[in-house]
């Protein structure tokens, strides 16, 4: 259980237009379950009672829709939606721009994450209250091969390699220094920890969940609104 006196923020970029998956619908408006994956997926931090704020970075022509579907469920006064950017990393930087001043901790989840569990969103942002900087992670388990022109180049040691997930958490001063360096530095990252690595600052790691995919292919939704039912 996270610590009753932090102030926590979870930001949720939701920017995407989901080519990959092949619909003109972006993916994170699609549904499963009954409800577009967006709000699957923002309900696990608006309904958590120690979120002081969520914040949604939606596609800029796409603001009013979000705040439309996301207005009917969870605590709508602790709910703000906001443009995103171009790239993921410039739609978290809109959000954690629109942050309160006040927050301790920020907690960074994508939008197409939807099957989330309240115990590793506690895990991660309790790992960061202790540490400043939190992601969970899954060891690989598959053999894995650099490829080049469809030739093996070379079999990888596996041994040490982690698949990232989300959601990450980190102390907000850190994040906002992380990014406003990546920003002067013409710096896109994979991810939010990648920036805060570039500051020299150890990120911890959580064991995350097989149950956590993201939704990023059609089969992919597949899967998932399988899930959903």
């Amino acid at each position: 259980m996270p610590d009753a006196s932090a102030r926590i923020v979870a930001l949720i970029p939701a920017g995407g237009a989901g080519t990959r998956l092949g619909s003109r619908t972006p993916k994170q408006f699609l549904r499963i379950g009954g409800v577009p994956i967006i709000v699957a997926t923002v309900r696990h931090f608006t309904n958590h009672t120690g979120m002081a704020a969520v914040i949604v970075a939606a596609p800029a022509a796409l603001v009013s829709r979000t705040e439309r579907l996301l207005g009917r469920g969870g605590r709508r006064g602790a709910l703000t939606v906001v443009a995103g950017g171009a790239e993921r990393q410039e739609s978290v930087w809109h959000a954690l721009s629109a942050a309160p001043p006040d927050i301790d901790i920020a907690v960074v989840h994508d939008a197409v994450r939807p099957f989330i569990s309240r115990g590793l969103i506690d895990a991660v942002i309790d790992a960061a209250a202790r540490t400043g900087a939190a992601i969970c992670a899954l060891p690989i388990a598959e053999t894995v091969k650099r490829v080049r022109d469809g030739v093996v180049e070379t079999t990888i040691d596996r041994s040490g390699l982690w698949a990232v997930q989300t959601p990450q958490a980190f102390r907000v001063d850190l994040l906002r220094e992380a990014h406003e360096k990546a920003r002067r530095d013409g710096v896109l990252g994979t991810d939010d920890a990648m920036l805060v690595e570039r500051l020299g600052h150890p990120v911890t790691v959580v064991r995350g969940s097989e149950k956590n995919v993201k939704i990023t292919t059609a089969d992919d939704l597949r899967r998932a609104r399988g899930a959903g039912r």
